[in-house]
């Protein structure tokens, strides 16, 4: 087995905004239920939930996050907080996509990894209290080149909600179109297999440029972020 290959799918794509609070009441009022992952006053993340397969993370980082830079590169690895720092410069919009790894392979998919070529970060545990009180954790890993999508294992206990209803008609993603550098290919390849969800076109920069939704009626752009209706025709994966 190549353990340098993936055995699942996306886990969510994360959006950068400026003011949470305000992107969240943005897109409340675009037809989306929106949640906040933390008690709601000191949030810096919030969640678009379908009742299945990758969602949306809504993501601010702090005002002074320079500051946190060096920190994060000690706990996660080297090229942890250069990621941090770009989510900000790059401005509101898709900024980054995370990978589901299994927290029983995670080990050797690292391994897997690195013997390919792909330097890795820490694995990072991390537990988080929900705005409802309750906790859930998992572990994260970034690769170092802060372009590429990084892993995460499934939430525990999970927290997809048995139904979700949005008002304005989503019920998941459908396709998730990513810009890839030639440069990063490989490493891509490696870090996300064959996953059917992804959508590959050749650009400067890697990282997530739209999102299908399957039940859309109408294409948004929202803080940055094109979301566009669904499904759409497979085609060819790759860039």
């Amino acid at each position: 087995m190549n353990t340098a290959q993936p055995t699942s799918s996306c886990s969510h794509v994360l959006l950068w905004v400026r003011d949470l609070h305000q992107a969240v009441a943005n897109f409340r009022a675009a037809g989306f239920e929106v949640t906040y992952a933390t008690a709601e006053a000191r949030a810096q993340h919030a969640h678009i939930w379908f009742s299945h397969g990758p969602i949306i993370e809504l993501l601010t980082t702090p005002r002074h996050a320079w500051l946190f830079k060096w920190p994060i590169d000690c706990l996660a690895g080297r090229g942890a907080g250069r990621r941090m720092l770009r989510w900000a410069a790059q401005g509101e919009g898709f900024c980054d996509l995370a990978l589901l790894c299994d927290d029983a392979i995670l080990a050797p998919r690292l391994k897997g990894l690195a013997a390919c070529g792909v330097a890795m970060g820490r694995a990072v545990n991390w537990r988080r209290t929900c705005a409802d009180g309750s906790h859930t954790r998992f572990r994260f890993v970034y690769p170092r080149h802060d372009r590429l999508p990084f892993l995460v294992t499934p939430y525990t206990p999970a927290q997809h909600p048995a139904q979700q209803v949005h008002p304005n008609g989503a019920t998941g993603l459908a396709a998730i179109v990513l810009g890839v550098n030639p440069a990063d290919q490989t490493a891509l390849n490696l870090l996300a297999g064959d996953d059917p969800l992804l959508r590959l076109q050749p650009a400067t920069h890697t990282g997530v440029q739209a999102v299908h939704i399957t039940g859309l009626a109408h294409p948004l752009n929202l803080h940055g972020a094109q979301l566009l209706g669904g499904p759409t025709a497979k085609g060819d994966r790759h860039a």
